[in-house]
This record gives structure tokens, C-alpha cells and sequence, in this order.
């Protein structure tokens, strides 16, 4: 029941991302698809089958492969937080915690392999 709930809130929250562009979606869904696995094949398969973002996941499953666009679209958009941050003068502590953090996540993310 543990990994439902958990594939379901995380689906819930890659739904919320497919509409707001400062919320990803696949890495929620790829946490679904885990936790569905242990929980619900069906629900892991048909969001592995969806036209759209079950190319994405498939590819992240064969072996960590993240495409370019990817790469870029989420670089930009850690970039733009900490703009934002920066930007209504939030405090320091908070910005270089939040800069340090997102330079992890994109150096991660631009060494991954593409397709």
C-alpha cells in the first residue's frame, strides 16, 4: 500500500509539472514508475506506453540517457530560479544554499549520457 500511495502522490505531482514549467515532470514520473513497479505493473506500464513521456523514462531506464533539450530546458530553468531569488532579494544564506544546489543537480544532469 506504501508504494501506491507513493507512485500516486508522485504521479499526482508529475501531472501538476506536465502544466507548470517551473515543476518537472519526468523525474516525478520515473519515481512512479518505480514505486509502481513494486505495487501496480499496470500502472507502471501504461505510464511506460504514454506517447509522450514514456519515451523519456524507457531511456532513463536503458541507461541514465537524458536528451539535450532536457539538459538545457532544466539548466535554464535552475538558472531562472536563483535569478528570481536573487532578483526579490531573498536572503544570502538562502541564494548561495539554493546556487549550490542547483550547480550539483545541472552537473549531474550535463554529464548523463544523450541519446
Amino acid at each position: 500500500m506504501m508504494w501506491l500511495s507513493f507512485g500516486w502522490l508522485t504521479l499526482v505531482l508529475g501531472a501538476i509539472g506536465a502544466f507548470l514549467p517551473v515543476m518537472p515532470t519526468v523525474p516525478f514520473l520515473i519515481l512512479s514508475v518505480w514505486a509502481f513497479s513494486r505495487s501496480s505493473p499496470r500502472l507502471r506500464n501504461r505510464i511506460l506506453r504514454h506517447p509522450k513521456f514514456g519515451p523519456p523514462i524507457r531511456a532513463w531506464q536503458r541507461g541514465g540517457i537524458i536528451s539535450r533539450p532536457a539538459k538545457i530546458w532544466s539548466t535554464l530553468a535552475m538558472a531562472m530560479g536563483v535569478g528570481w531569488a536573487l532578483l526579490l532579494g531573498l536572503p544570502p544564506l538562502f541564494i548561495a544554499a539554493q546556487a549550490t544546489v542547483c550547480i550539483c543537480v545541472a552537473a549531474y544532469l550535463l554529464t548523463r549520457p544523450e541519446v
